[in-house]
């Protein structure tokens, strides 16, 4: 068994699908195919069951990821702390996190990180929280920096930062003309509301409520910021939204910090349990310990 018959079945294992796998790859699908079938022969198991137009892994295929995850894995470090003896932390961290505050911190973690260990690269994702979840999951990224609440098992995770929630109202509402830097989230919820897009968000949101078995009046709700902030400028409706989606200055929008309740929102790093980090996500990781805690 050599190394490129574990990179292929994981590849195959993550997409599913032989003609994906071997674009992924850069190599012709046949080939591929020869591969995955000589390490089923070595090791006198089927990894795969399959069907007309799916793939699904067996036991033994399930069994067999792990190691396989955790063999890649040992490679990777044992060759970044080859190089670090000559020339100091090597090694790319992958990265992936939801909008908001979140570039921020990271852009400000990495340029810390960078000032110590200059020969360390980034590979940046940007989505929604369950997206940066999925990635996580998948292997696709060593930490991820997403919001409460998450439903994401199997994860450590770090408080890093709050942020209160606040309410971006049409400036022809009659609560954008009350004086006042704040606004009560009871008289709020009498109005026409965009919201993130997340379940657990609109959960979350109706909790607040005095009444929370009186259904919110969602009018729209949405996976991006900057969506929330032109919809409150076209009158759709209030947006209710952590701070840091105040992301303009236009006149026709009016921020308000949300009162009664006086809610937070957090930002939390994850990271999964079962997997090992590189040697350079490691040491980025116990960074920005020092600099939150």
């Amino acid at each position: 068994m050599e190394l490129r018959h574990i990179r292929y079945f994981l590849a195959v294992a993550e997409e599913m699908n032989f003609t994906r796998a071997a674009e992924k790859l850069c190599i012709a699908q046949p080939p591929l195919s020869r591969q995955i079938k000589e390490l089923e022969e070595e090791l006198g198991v089927p990894l795969f069951i399959r069907k007309p137009h799916a793939l699904q892994l067996t036991e033994e295929g399930q069994i067999f990821r792990q190691y396989a995850v955790r063999v890649l894995d040992l490679v990777s470090k044992s060759a970044e702390d080859v190089k670090e003896i000559q020339s100091g932390l090597h090694g790319t961290i992958y990265l992936a996190s939801v909008e908001g505050h979140a570039p921020a911190l990271l852009s400000q973690w990495i340029a810390g990180f960078q000032a110590e260990h200059p020969h360390v690269t980034y590979n940046l994702w940007n989505g929604n929280s369950d997206d940066v979840i999925h990635r996580l999951m998948k292997g696709l990224c060593e930490l991820a920096l997403i919001m409460e609440p998450h439903n994401a098992e199997g994860v450590n995770a770090l408080r890093v930062y709050s942020e209160p929630w606040i309410a971006m109202i049409p400036s022809s509402c009659p609560l954008a003309q009350e004086a006042g830097d704040t606004v009560d989230f009871q008289r709020v919820i009498q109005y026409d509301l965009i919201i993130p897009s997340r379940e657990s968000r609109l959960q979350e949101i109706s909790g607040w409520s005095n009444s929370p078995e009186q259904p919110l009046r969602v009018r729209c709700r949405i996976a991006h910021m900057l969506n929330a902030y032109e919809l409150t400028r076209q009158n759709v409706g209030i947006t209710l939204y952590p701070a840091s989606a105040n992301i303009g200055t236009d006149s026709s929008v009016c921020i308000k910090k949300l009162v009664n309740p006086q809610v937070m929102a957090s930002y939390v790093l994850i990271w999964d349990k079962n997997r090992q980090l590189s040697h350079a996500a490691e040491e980025f990781l116990k960074y920005v310990q020092t600099v939150v805690c």
